[in-house]
């Protein structure tokens, strides 16, 4: 990410749950009763809202915390890839959308085409040739293949300019034998900075009826208005928007918290992490390095990760599976063999990183549970 001379968001006072003892470090710890909670709470703010909620699983990419959403009122799952979507529909999650435009050709249209076959499937579209694809790859089957039109409001990353386009691209889908029923977007932009996730979430409920109006006036009948990412999730259920994708409200990071989207009470993540070295002068050295905690961070953190039991520490860098990180001359530092826990700045990509992680509750292992969808980027 680009650098810049703003002064960093101050992180919160944690209000982490103990480690449990014996951990065999780097490892993931969730508090299940945390990412209940907050399971509990985004499924009461839909429903308050009266808006469906589809919570996006490349998060936790975990069967069973997928099931924690579904039971707490999701509606369904979204996905990046159709590698999550076989993960989790061999499970028996069949109600899946890939918010992603994918591009069908070869082993992935052979793929689309099973999972399309025993899943009530939706897919992103947002170009005419994808839509041929799309619609090559499922050919022959008796249901159509359902897909949502991506409407880029302001991420610039993918999805269509205007309504306009938004218009061509659903007519073309519907020529070639897709059911067209609705619109989707993802406010990226929301991660800017904070305060951004005010406006960003303003621009998905705009732009998307106005795309949904548009249409609608070309003899689509939209079902679905679908607004994604945890920043804007709760500001975006307005409108005409009838559906919303947040993920990585379930389990926190360090940057949700500073973009003030969930509370410092809601991470229920953290990597565990042990102090290998204090060789050199206000700095300690700590085993989980880029292959655990990754190098994401957004301009406005100090550090790849914060220390709740050590506020005043910052990880300056990070090695494949070293982070070095100073502390101020004159305040405590962990001693040798501490095992410390560790906040991390973006936990999607990070979960991605290890097999399992150590289902707890009240500091107390219930289980090593699997990451299901682990490396599935494709």
């Amino acid at each position: 990410m680009t650098e810049t001379n703003a002064p960093a968001v101050p992180d919160p006072i944690w209000d982490i749950a103990p480690l449990p003892p014996a951990l065999d470090t780097p490892c993931l710890v969730i508090d299940l009763d945390r990412a209940e909670a907050n399971a509990r709470w985004m499924g009461a703010a839909a429903a308050e809202r009266g808006v469906a909620l589809r919570p996006h699983v490349k998060t936790h990419k975990s069967i069973a915390l997928a099931q924690v959403q579904l039971d707490a009122g999701a509606a369904g799952i979204t996905v990046g890839t159709l590698g999550e979507a076989e993960v989790f529909a061999a499970d028996g999650i069949d109600d899946i959308f890939v918010a992603y435009p994918l591009w069908a050709e070869g082993s992935k249209a052979d793929r689309l085409r099973s999972i399309h076959a025993r899943t009530q499937l939706i897919v992103g579209v947002d170009s005419a040739p994808g839509a041929d694809h799309l619609a090559a790859a499922v050919a022959g089957l008796s249901a159509p293949l359902r897909v949502l039109v991506e409407i880029d409001s302001g991420g610039h990353r993918t999805g269509v300019a205007d309504p306009a386009a938004a218009v061509a691209v659903a007519r073309r889908a519907r020529d070639v034998g897709l059911e067209v029923i609705g619109v989707f977007t993802h406010g990226g932009h929301s991660y800017s900075a904070p305060g951004a996730r005010v406006a960003a979430a303003a621009d998905e409920v705009r732009l998307l009826g106005a795309a949904a109006d548009a249409l609608r006036a070309d003899g689509f009948a939209v079902e679905r208005i679908s607004a994604g990412s945890t920043p804007t999730a709760v500001l975006a259920a307005a409108g005409l928007v009838n559906e919303i994708r947040p993920g990585t409200y379930l389990l926190g990071d360090r940057t949700q918290v500073a973009l003030d989207a969930i509370p410092a009470e809601g991470v229920a993540l953290v990597v565990a992490a042990t102090v290998v070295s204090s060789s050199v002068a206000g700095q300690f050295v700590i085993d989980s390095g880029a292959k655990s905690l990754t190098k994401d961070r957004a301009p406005f953190l100090a550090g790849f990760g914060s220390i709740p039991g050590y506020p005043n520490a910052v990880i300056e860098r990070l090695y494949d599976y070293h982070a070095a990180v100073t502390i101020p001359s004159g305040t405590p530092a962990p001693a040798l063999g501490e095992v410390v826990a560790v906040v991390p700045n973006h936990v999607c990509p990070v979960v991605d990183l290890f097999d399992t992680f150590v289902a707890t509750r009240a500091g107390a292992i219930v289980g090593r549970w699997p990451v299901d969808a682990r490396g599935r980027s494709s």
